[in-house]
Parts: C-alpha cells; structure tokens; sequence
C-alpha cells in the first residue's frame, strides 16, 4: 500500500503538466507565454482543467500518506507528509476557486480589470502550496542526509531556489512561473519514486 500511495506521487506532477499541455496546444487563444496554466479553468472547456486540479489534488494527498507510511519514525518524517499534504489541499482550492480571465483568455474582450475576490483566493491558494512544497523538499533534504545521500539532500535544498526564482519572475513573465511550479511538480515525482524504491516490496 505504501508503494502505491507513492506512486500517486510519481503520477501526479506528470498527469498536471500533461493535461496541461494537451490544452494549453489545442485551446484558443491560450499562449504560454502570456496566460497562466490555472486559466485553462476558465471558458466552456473550464471543467477539464477543474477536473485536473482534483485529480493532482488527490494523487498529491495520497503521496503525503505514503510519506508519512515511509518516513514514520526518521528524519523528516514528520514534517514532509503535512506539507505535502497542505500542497494537495491548495489544488483543490485552485479547483473551486478560478483564476481571473486575461491576457486574452478565454475572450479577448472578457479581461478583469480588477483581482476578484476569487482570483484573489486562487493566488493565495497557490502561494501558500508551493511554499509548502518548497518547505517539505527542504524537510526531505533532512531524510537522504541521514541516510547518507548527500547528492539528493543537496538537490533537495537547490530546486526550492529554482521553484521560488521561478515565481519571483513571473513579474516579467508569465513562463518563468510556469516553468517553477514545473519544477516543483517533476522533483515532487522525483523524491516519490526515490522514496519509494527504498520501501520494501
């Protein structure tokens, strides 16, 4: 059970970015280079990445139970699971709370002019599951130093830097957050499958 509960780990980065894609490729006017992945939530076609938002949430909660299934008892084994499952609590607050329309999604003409209170939530929900995730990997790095595996505690403490670069320059654009929370998501399906290879069958 363990072993599949990781695995959900594993699986939920990927299953996030690749719908992701798919829609963002096949969905107009979406640009990556100007409209945030949460907007594809908007529009007729809204539901899919609703529907996306829910799955990743549960795939990532899943993931925290068998953190704590894993770790229980060692370093980290505390904290990473409840971080990890604070950053699949945000999905779902991403899923019932849209992010605001622009940048000409999903209408040239439908923009917001103000942050709704709404789009408020869905940002707020976002910050706060990232940090988390961010906070877990730095959690984690406590577990391979442990058990002697310098090179992934390392890693652990550097892609928290790249996801918070990531979204300190979404100021100048919008890819640079995108390309941040990517990375959190990926070594998210990283850390699982290592964790997991380490669980006895």
């Amino acid at each position: 059970m363990t072993r599949i509960l990781l695995a959900c780990g594993i699986a939920a980065g990927p299953w996030f970015l690749g719908v992701a894609l798919v829609q963002g490729l096949t969905r107009e006017p979406f640009d990556f280079s100007r409209n945030a992945i949460s907007q594809l939530s908007l529009g007729e076609l809204g539901w899919i990445q609703v529907t996306s938002f829910v799955i990743t949430a549960c795939l990532a909660i899943a993931a925290s139970i068998g953190l704590c299934r894993a770790l229980t008892g060692g370093p980290g084994g505390t904290w990473a699971p409840r971080l990890v499952a604070v950053f699949g609590v945000s999905f779902l607050v991403s899923a019932f709370f849209s992010a605001d329309p622009g940048a000409g999604f999903p209408d040239a003409a439908d923009q917001a002019a103000l942050l709704s209170t709404t789009g408020a939530i869905h940002m707020a929900g976002a910050m706060v599951g990232f940090l988390s995730l961010c906070a877990a990997f730095v959690v984690m790095g406590r577990h391979f130093a442990a058990r002697g595996e310098r090179g992934w505690a390392i890693a652990c403490r550097l892609v928290p830097v790249g996801v918070l670069a990531g979204f300190a320059g979404s100021s100048a654009t919008v890819m640079a957050f995108t390309a941040g929370a990517g990375l959190g998501l990926i070594w998210l399906a990283v850390v699982s499958a290592r964790v997991r290879a380490t669980v006895s069958a």
